[in-house]
């Protein structure tokens, strides 16, 4: 797999409003089934993903490991996953919402993050500070599901592959910031600041 060709797979959004959604479609080439497993499961989400605990059922709360916790609000397999995501000591409202729906031999795969985002934060970053992160995730999944090995999260930005990747990314949530009424000036701050966050020198 060419990683950097990943980019071009997945289809960006940003909804801007008082509260912000960045949104990645694609296709990924296994059965639902098996995606939604690989989205559900703990193992194997810590093959791709993270490391991942707690009560995986509706109403139940997990813990990602030095990230995220919540709690899994709504949860039809194998189509709909939607949790609580809740980063730091006061979090505001922010939601993750799966969809994944069999089409064409595979898998028809949408990710919405939908979240209140302090102005001075989405000012200095814009989408790109949540979306990159997961543009990554889903590269893993993509990694995961054609047998591959998981990225070096600590080193990934130092690899040419890695590099191209995060800076393609950092330029695609630009453009979707752009296509949402995004001021230009803004938004190329936005990508610079997130492309030296994702991938510093």
């Amino acid at each position: 797999m060419e990683i950097i060709d990943q980019l071009s797979q997945a289809h960006r959004e940003l909804i801007d409003g008082e509260r912000k959604s960045v949104v990645l479609r694609r296709h990924y080439d296994a059965e639902v089934e098996d995606v939604w497993q690989a989205c559900t499961d703990a193992e194997r989400l810590g093959r791709w993903f993270a490391p991942v605990s707690g009560d995986f059922r509706l109403g139940g709360t997990y813990q990602i490991e030095g990230n995220a916790r919540g709690e899994i609000v709504r949860c039809e397999p194998p189509s709909v996953l939607k949790i609580t995501w809740l980063y730091g000591e006061d979090p505001g409202f922010s939601e993750v919402e799966v969809q994944l729906t069999a089409k064409d031999g595979g898998t028809a795969f949408e990710l919405r993050h939908t979240a209140e985002v302090p102005a001075e934060f989405w000012g200095q970053f814009g989408p790109g500070a949540t979306g990159v992160g997961w543009d990554l995730a889903l590269l893993g999944l993509a990694l995961h599901l054609t047998g591959g090995e998981k990225v070096d999260e600590e080193t990934f930005h130092q690899t040419e592959d890695g590099r191209g990747f995060i800076t393609g990314s950092c330029r695609a949530w630009g453009e979707a910031h752009r296509a949402a009424g995004g001021d230009p000036d803004e938004v190329a701050a936005a990508v610079a600041a997130c492309t030296a966050f994702y991938a510093p020198e």
